[in-house]
């Protein structure tokens, strides 16, 4: 996420403490030691990968981040950040088992350190920054910021949001807030991203900056493209990561960017992209 908060993400709390707090906490698996997973026929590779839960590749995200990560109406998390560590779990011969959790603790590297999961799919963007708290795959998806605003501000880029004075609001702990923070802004923050667009709704913020696929996700919904529009997309060249725990097993690390790369390769993962963002991959800015 270029998350991404996203409630989902702040980086004041060290690990150390951030791990301390986990380990009180109910939340995640219950497994404390490290078990191996049994490879699947055909797995090459995967046998020996060392996971938190026996049968299971645990994954920390943080929820609702759509179309990366979210409750259907059945409830049911998915996504296509599901979709794609469901690929690596299959390698693996277990299930994938969804930890919803704080994203500032996610890309602390706290809750891996924990043992709360084995991986983190939260539409994570990779900085070097976060590359001192956890480890990450090899790039799944290239994203990029945008600017969403109510019809009529007649901003078109970050310098309309200053000259015209405009209430700019992003999503804590995400690289979007860096990104303005960086160009001179102090944007009001908001904890996730369901409470960033809720603040653009009643007006609390004139111009939100949030990951593009997120906005165009939003602006499917009728009720909101009735009001709302995409002002304007910033390229930032960034690009999402799994995260592992620092010093990853390396057959763990293997299997997922073998997983990656085999899906590019064969045209799973652009299958996987048409799903959720009805475009193909390039497509989308």
């Amino acid at each position: 996420m270029a998350l991404w908060s996203k409630s989902r993400r702040r980086d004041t709390i060290s690990v150390l403490a951030l791990t301390a707090i986990l380990g009180l906490s109910a939340c995640g698996g219950s497994g404390d030691g490290a078990t191996t997973a049994t490879a699947s026929p055909g797995g090459a590779g995967a046998a020996g990968a060392q996971l938190v839960n026996p049968g299971k590749l645990t994954t920390c995200t943080n929820i609702p981040y759509e179309p990366f990560q979210f409750k259907d109406a059945s409830g049911k998390i998915v996504g296509f950040d599901v979709d794609i560590v469901d690929l690596a779990a299959k390698k693996l011969g277990v299930t994938q088992e969804i930890v919803d959790i704080d994203f500032a603790v996610i890309k602390s590297g706290a809750a891996m350190a924990a043992k709360k999961c084995d991986v983190a799919a939260a539409g994570m963007t990779i900085t070097d920054e976060r590359k001192q708290n956890i480890d990450f795959s090899v790039p799944y998806f290239d994203a990029t910021q945008a600017l969403m605003a109510k019809k009529g501000t007649g901003a078109k880029s970050l310098e309309d949001v200053k000259a015209k004075g405009l209430k700019l609001g992003a999503q804590a702990s995400t690289t979007g807030l860096d990104y303005v923070k960086k160009n001179g802004f102090d944007p009001t923050e908001y904890a996730d991203s369901p409470k960033e667009l809720l603040a653009l709704q009643s007006g609390q913020a004139d111009v939100i900056i949030q990951d593009l696929p997120v906005v165009l996700t939003w602006l499917k919904k009728p009720e909101i493209a009735a009001k709302f529009e995409l002002v304007a997309s910033l390229d930032t060249g960034e690009q999402y990561g799994i995260g592992l725990k620092k010093g990853a097993d390396p057959v763990l690390l293997k299997t997922i960017n073998d997983t990656i790369t085999q899906a590019k390769a064969d045209g799973t993962y652009d299958q996987i992209f048409m799903k959720w963002f009805g475009k193909k991959p390039g497509e989308l800015g």
